[in-house]
């Protein structure tokens, strides 16, 4: 069965899975998503018995369905290799009473290398099918992980520039270091001065100048996103939970049918979506757990049924989910208006002119599936340490969020169904903050100071993508207002 995919907001015919790729969003300014959702119909029996390789390509061949066995086969095996440093790619990890699904393993530490190793060979294949006469230039708007990820993806490919923009001061320093340090003739690192909104509001308005978009066919580009926006980033991420529930039935620590369920920290919305759509596809999950940080704009959502972005931005310890604009929403958005595209497009005009919108008693009732609570500052850190005190096991802060929100949850409901927390960074990448919540007394090492001491005290060695940036140069150094983006973009790709 062929799936084509449709803008949400509903203007333009379908496309295929490679065209959707390759454009990245809609020219109507909406997200691409499938016009149904097949159903996974393999017995998890055999599910059980495959690789992290052979599950993707059971998932994502009922996807991508213009792409060939072969072609599809190739990519997976070009993403999934040695730059993982785990055959599993993706393992379990029992600590706390969860299943910590790690999904740092990558060469770049975090989650997104999950989907953004495959994404370069599934556009430049995408390219080659579409019979593409531009170089793609991607363009992407990073709060940390992304960006680096994409970098370290599409460094060197050919017929591909990469141009990164991210708040200069709303990462990490190992982040950031990991982004200004990034080799590549077709790499480009951008800071702003603002945060990761303005960065990604100035990246969707670049998609949709159809000025800009005509100067750039003719000095030979075109746009596409690694973002989570782009439907190639979303297909990837449904793997891993078919793989986890799999791995776990292998394991015999969950039977076959058994319901679970999964908890994710969320500032996009891309990552829990993917588990959604993992649902939709027969998995079986019982309830999505959306964790939030202080900028808790989905957990008022999921809470009041308004989504209100006009709020104080604030900066966390947690940086990849200091979001106040979840654009993966408006995917679940569509789905439960009934797959009304005029009805998705005026909540979005609504958010976009007003900073709010409210979804109906009807839509909300299409919301059940999930159940959403946030973690401060304080929490965040208690977690990290109550884990590490009873399991001698290290998260990240970002886990940590997922991993208090867990605990709010069993609280609240008494549901002890079988669960899995999406871990979704390396503890390494957010050294400082780790420490302080494990230890004391290293208030004067640096980042990398502070690697070395969490090395000596978890037994976990420091990653490679931490000891390459240690004395890595700068190779990045350029910081720009949001609003001059647009101008920073002609000059790099040499069309002013």
């Amino acid at each position: 069965m062929q799936v084509l995919y449709q803008s949400t907001r509903g203007k333009g015919e379908p496309v295929t899975a490679s065209q959707a790729i390759l454009k990245g969003l809609s020219d109507d300014g909406g997200l691409f998503v499938p016009t149904s959702i097949p159903k996974l119909d393999v017995p998890m029996e055999k599910l059980s018995q495959m690789t992290y390789q052979e599950t993707a390509y059971e998932v994502m061949s009922r996807l991508l369905t213009d792409f060939t066995e072969e072609e599809l086969k190739n990519c997976i095996d070009k993403a999934y290799d040695d730059k993982f440093d785990t055959k599993e790619i993706a393992p379990l990890h029992e600590a706390d009473g969860a299943y910590f699904l790690e999904l740092y393993h990558g060469a770049t530490i975090a989650f997104k290398d999950m989907a953004l190793s495959i994404l370069p060979h599934l556009m430049t294949t995408a390219a080659k099918k579409n019979h593409a006469k531009n170089d793609i230039v991607i363009l992407t708007a990073t709060s940390g992980d992304t960006g680096k990820a994409a970098l370290a993806g599409f460094a060197d490919v050919p017929g591909t520039k990469i141009i990164v923009f991210y708040p200069k001061h709303g990462v990490s320093p190992i982040q950031e270091k990991q982004m200004v340090t990034q080799k590549g003739d077709n790499t480009f690192v951008v800071g702003i001065t603002g945060n990761f909104d303005d960065a990604q509001t100035a990246v969707k308005k670049m998609f949709n100048d159809k000025a800009l978009a005509a100067e750039l066919d003719q000095a030979g580009f075109q746009f596409s996103s690694a973002n989570s926006i782009n439907i190639g980033r979303l297909v990837p991420q449904i793997v891993y939970y078919v793989y986890a529930y799999a791995s776990l039935v292998r394991q015999g620590k969950i039977s076959d049918g058994q319901e679970i369920n999964v908890v994710v920290p969320t500032g996009n919305f891309g990552n829990i979506l993917a588990a959604f759509y993992a649902k939709q596809m027969g998995l079986p999950v019982h309830k999505l757990i959306c964790a939030s940080n202080e900028n808790k704009v989905l957990y008022d959502f999921f809470s009041t049924g308004t989504y209100d972005r006009k709020r104080d931005f604030i900066l966390t310890t947690s940086p990849s989910m200091d979001i106040l604009i979840s654009s993966n929403l408006e995917r679940l958005i569509y789905r439960i208006t009934g797959e009304n595209a005029e009805k998705c497009a005026a909540l979005m005009q609504a958010l976009s002119e007003g900073g709010e919108y409210t979804i109906t008693e009807e839509m909300k009732a299409g919301l059940s599936d999930f159940y959403g609570n946030f973690c401060d500052e304080k929490e965040t850190a208690e977690a990290i340490h109550e884990i590490f005190e009873k399991s001698h096991y290290v998260i990240d802060t970002h886990t940590a969020v997922a991993a208090g929100v867990y605990k709010k949850y069993v609280k609240e409901t008494g549901d002890i169904t079988p669960t899995v927390i999406a871990s979704t960074a390396s503890p390494y990448k957010f050294t400082r903050s780790v420490m302080d919540a494990i230890s004391q007394g290293h208030e004067n090492l640096d980042d990398f100071g502070l690697a070395d001491a969490l090395c000596s005290l978890s037994g976990v060695p420091v990653p490679k993508a931490v000891e390459e940036i240690r004395t890595a140069p700068v190779l990045h150094d350029r910081v720009v207002d949001a609003e001059d983006m647009p101008d920073t973009v002609k000059e790099i790709l040499g069309i002013r």
